[in-house]
Order: C-alpha cells, then sequence, then structure tokens
C-alpha cells in the first residue's frame, strides 16, 4: 500500500468552486487560496440563518496508544461514506499544529483512503491561520513590554504578567525565557516564557467567537496579568484588541477542502485537547450544519478531555446540541490498555484485550450520561484478530451499543458504509437529550471535581495552594462562573499517564489554575502538561524533503 502522502499526491482533486457550488456557496460567499483551498465568508451564516440545522455527529474516542488510533482517518471515512449512501453531509476538522507534524505524532488529515486534501498544505502552512494567531498573540506581548518601558503607567507588576508569547513549533528551550536584556533602551528585564500557538487563549478564542465583533470583544478580555495591587489588567487596557482583531480578519473565516472522495471538508482552529478545548471552531460547525444535513465533526485525543470540553465549552457558548456520538476504538489501543508494551500490539492477545476493554466501557458510559445515543466505530488493523474484534462486538452489546467494523483506511468511504448506515439508523431511531456535567455557576472545586469523579472516574481532587489562591483571586474578581478546561494526560483518565485502562482509587491533582477570560473558560493544569512540548530524539521534521520539482516526502 502506497504512503498517505503517496495516496494524497496521486488524488483526483475537484477545483474547489466546483466543491462550494455543490454546497451551494455563492461566487460572492468564497475567497480562494489557490486551485483547492478557499475560505467561506461569514456572510453565508446570515443568509442561511433561517435554514434548519443539519444533524450534529460528534466522533470522539477511547485513550490513544502514543501513536494514535485513528480517529481523524474515522471522521474523515465516515464523511465519504455518508455520501455513498446517498447522504448529503460536510465534514468539519481542526488544522494540524506544526509541532505535532515535525515532532512525533505526525500530521492530522486522516490516513489511508480516509484523507482531506491537499495534505501536505493542510499539515504545513495552509492558509496562514496559525501565523495570524501567532502574530496577533505576540503582537499583544510586544505590546505588553512596551507599556512597561513607556512608564508602565498602568502599574503593572511585571512579576505578574501570566501572557505568554507563542510559537507553532516544538522547542522546550523556550519555555522559561529572560526578555528585555541588553541595557535600557532594549526594555525592562523580566522572565517570561513561549507556549505551542495551538494552547493560545487566542486560539481558543477564536475557535469560540461567533463572529469578528464577538472577536474583538473577547480578545479584549484577555487578563495579561497584575497590577501592584493586584488588579487585572487587560488587553482592551493595553489598546491592541483593535489592531489584533486586524490581523485576524481573514482567520476567523473557516477554510473549505475536500476529501479524497471530493466530499467537502471545512477546516478551522487546531486547539489541543490536552491543553486546551481541543474542537475546531464554532463558526465552522455552525456553517457545516446549514450547509449540509449532517455535520461529521471531532473533538481531540480520548473522550474525556476533547469530547468533555465540546459538550461543557463549545457547545456551551455554541448553542449546538448534538444528535449523536460516534466512540472510536482499536483493538490495538484496548490491548495497549490491557498493559501490551506498544511494540508488541500487532500480535493477537485475547487476554489483554478483555483486561483493556473496561477503558472502552467507561467512555461508553460517559457519553451516556450527556444523554446522548451512540455507536462504536471499531477502527480495523491488519493485524486484529476475528477473535478480537468480536470480543470488542461482545462487550458493546452488554451497554446495548452498537459495534461496527471500520475499514476506511484501507477501504476509503465504501468501508465505512456500515458504519454510516447504522448512524443514520441511530439518528432515525434514537432522540437525545442532551446535557451537561454541570453548571457553570457552581464554585470552581465542584465543576473540576463534577468532571474528575463522573468523567474520570477519580475519588477526589487536591487543589495545590497555588492553585487555591488562583481560585480566590478569581472568586474575588467575579469570574469565576465559567466552564473549567481540564489540562491532563491524553493517555490515562487518570492525570498519570502510566494508569491505564480504568484506573480506580485515584485522586486529581490540579497544581495550578489560570483564568483566560476572553476565550470564556478557567484552566486547571494537572500531572505533567506542559504547554510548550518538546521535541523527540528523532523528530518527524528529520524525515521530510522536498526536491527539485517541489514534491514532498517523508511527510509521513
Amino acid at each position: 500500500m502506497q504512503t498517505d502522502i503517496e495516496i494524497a499526491q496521486s488524488a483526483k482533486m475537484k477545483p474547489i468552486k466546483e466543491i462550494a457550488e455543490q454546497l451551494g456557496i455563492l461566487e460572492d460567499e468564497i475567497e480562494y487560496y489557490g486551485k483547492y483551498k478557499a475560505k467561506i465568508s461569514n456572510t453565508v451564516l446570515k443568509r442561511l440563518e433561517n435554514r434548519k440545522d443539519g444533524k450534529l455527529v460528534l466522533v470522539t474516542a477511547i485513550n490513544p496508544t502514543p501513536a494514535g488510533e485513528g480517529k481523524t482517518t474515522t471522521t474523515v471515512g465516515l464523511g465519504q461514506a455518508m455520501a455513498k449512501i446517498g447522504k448529503k453531509a460536510v465534514i468539519a476538522l481542526r488544522e494540524p499544529s506544526l509541532g505535532p507534524v515535525m515532532g512525533v505524532k505526525g500530521g492530522a488529515a486522516g490516513g489511508g483512503y480516509a484523507q482531506v486534501v491537499p495534505m501536505d498544505d493542510i499539515n504545513l502552512h495552509f492558509t496562514g491561520d496559525f501565523h495570524a494567531i501567532t502574530a496577533a498573540n505576540n503582537l499583544l506581548s510586544a505590546a505588553i513590554d512596551n507599556h512597561l518601558q513607556q512608564g508602565n503607567r498602568l502599574g503593572i507588576d511585571p512579576r505578574k504578567i501570566s501572557f505568554k508569547r507563542v510559537l507553532d513549533c516544538n522547542d522546550r528551550a523556550l519555555r522559561n525565557v529572560v526578555v528585555g536584556l541588553g541595557g535600557k533602551v532594549n526594555g525592562i528585564p523580566r522572565e517570561d516564557g513561549f507556549m505551542i500557538t495551538v494552547a493560545s487563549e487566542i486560539m481558543a478564542i477564536l475557535c469560540l467567537a461567533t463572529d469578528l465583533m464577538d472577536l474583538k470583544a473577547r480578545l479584549s478580555k484577555i487578563v495579561i496579568g497584575y497590577t501592584y495591587d493586584d488588579q487585572p489588567v487587560t488587553a482592551a487596557q493595553i489598546g491592541v484588541a483593535g489592531a489584533m482583531t486586524v490581523l485576524l480578519k481573514d482567520a476567523v473565516k473557516p477554510n473549505l477542502v475536500q476529501t479524497l472522495e471530493n466530499t467537502p471538508c471545512i477546516i478551522h482552529g487546531g486547539p489541543f485537547a490536552n491543553i486546551a478545548h481541543g474542537c475546531n471552531s464554532v463558526l465552522a460547525t455552525k456553517t457545516a450544519m446549514k450547509l449540509a444535513d449532517y455535520c461529521i465533526t471531532e473533538a481531540g485525543f480520548g473522550a474525556d478531555l476533547g469530547a468533555e470540553k465540546f459538550f461543557d465549552i463549545k457547545c456551551r457558548y455554541g448553542g449546538l446540541k448534538p444528535d449523536a456520538v460516534v466512540l472510536v476504538a482499536t483493538v490495538r489501543a484496548l490491548k495497549y490498555n490491557g498493559g501490551v508494551p506498544k511494540t508488541d500490539l500487532k500480535t493477537p492477545n485475547p487476554e489483554a484485550l478483555r483486561k483493556g476493554i473496561c477503558n472502552l466501557e467507561k467512555h461508553i458510559e460517559n457519553i451516556q450520561k450527556f444523554g446522548l445515543p451512540l455507536i462504536v466505530a471499531l477502527n480495523a488493523f491488519d493485524t486484529d484478530s476475528a477473535e478480537e474484534n468480536q470480543i470488542v462486538m461482545d462487550a458493546c452489546a452488554k451497554y446495548g451499543v452498537q459495534c461496527v467494523l471500520s475499514t476506511v483506511f484501507a477501504n476509503g468511504g465504501a468501508g465505512g458504509v456500515d458504519l454510516a448506515e447504522a448512524l443514520c439508523k441511530l439518528l432515525e431511531t434514537e432522540k437525545p437529550a442532551f446535557r451537561f456535567m454541570y453548571d457553570e455557576k457552581e464554585s470552581i472545586p465542584s465543576k473540576i471535581e463534577k468532571v474528575a469523579k463522573e468523567i474520570y472516574g477519580a475519588d477526589g481532587v487536591h487543589f495545590t495552594a497555588d492553585a487555591q489562591k488562583m481560585i480566590q483571586k478569581i472568586e474575588a474578581m467575579g469570574m469565576d462562573k465559567l466552564p473549567v478546561c481540564m489540562a491532563k494526560t491524553q493517555y490515562s483518565l487518570s492525570d498519570d499517564a502510566s494508569k491505564l485502562g480504568r484506573p480506580e482509587h485515584f485522586s486529581i491533582t490540579v497544581r495550578e489554575i489560570r483564568l483566560s477570560a476572553g476565550a470564556g473558560f478557567i484552566v486547571a493544569l494537572t500531572g505533567n502538561i506542559l504547554v510548550m512540548p518538546g521535541l523527540p530524539k528523532v523528530p518527524a521534521a528529520n524525515n521530510i524533503d522536498i526536491d527539485a520539482d517541489g514534491q514532498i516526502t517523508g511527510l509521513f
């Protein structure tokens, strides 16, 4: 079988104008970025505001192995399969970050014969959205340091500046830096640091904004730090919220591309789910729901992270009510959760599979707690045995949940027809009773404890002294009635990546609390989560190259 990039480079793409036309997008509602990429004007939503919304289907997953288990591949393949059975569907995805692309995880455009294209463009600079977010973020950082240099009229305490610079690249050396060195003309020396762009509050803001003016209002609310008398200072007070919005005026528009089988796909925004809220933009999802009968979207990493935040943050702010969930599982991920080393996952091991299947069962229970019907998509690998597949299906049946084998990686849309048909039947026969996990008006500790206990299965939550102090500060500011965004490892239901399967008798430690006032949530950092990842010993970038004809190799 060809590599992912070889498959993508041999795809017969349609001009993006044709993809737009088949969705009913007007000529003046599209902005072309070459022949196969375009931005959709936000005027589409205004024109179609009275059109009935399509069904909203979330694709999520069990806790993955470090290699990833094909959630995006399943999302893309399901969208292609919906077209195969005559349904009008639009896929809604996040944009890939250069950090994983050049690091260890790889890109996020699907795989095999279930990909979005042009894959190399999407995984690299795409339409420049992330660069615009980086520029807007670093403009604010520059303005903060300039404010200090020019007299510090607001009385900002340089030791209490919480807003960080960003870069869309894994670079551990930038986690902690000192800026302003070199004498008086070069600024006020202070400690600073970088986050990866996808972990930034501005990325989250872009993905939760409902229009350009909402974007500007949210940017204005960013708390950049505190004064000497401990009063919050916002981006509006620094004076560059308008300029930041100008830098993001095009980035706020969703991007239109297509799959290998010419199914429309809207890709927009890309916050990490183990750090931020892990969902594509509200604007992209709402646009997809107006343009098609079905919107197939995804949330990052396992359902304990991406799905919970999709429901409790994105749906809350976007006024969205999902209709069903597709929960992706793989035999090899369940064996990994049963204690099998990553190097041995290709070997059949029914005993380990039965041990690890508790992870899938917990995620099924969690989705049902939100009042949503679900179906399990068993993403097939050629090393899986028939016996192992049956073990997973039998486990799902005990919960009254259908499990359908998906072969979209090898067979494209045709390999997802059974899944698509089962999903449509589910949507016709079961009605959602969607509900949030908590009321945002509850206290910060109460909201965090509900997620930890109900979703992770923890016995309780321990808050460090620093976390408690920040909670008190947020309460004093009157900003505590916001949803919580948990920053946690994706590899375990707990905050310890080594605790696989379905951990019991553990507590979650919240070591730090951060206020993202512009995005509208409170971040709780647990475990050893880092907002600026590092590169592995042999980065994926070492294998990426280009020849004299512009042909890229090694991207996957």
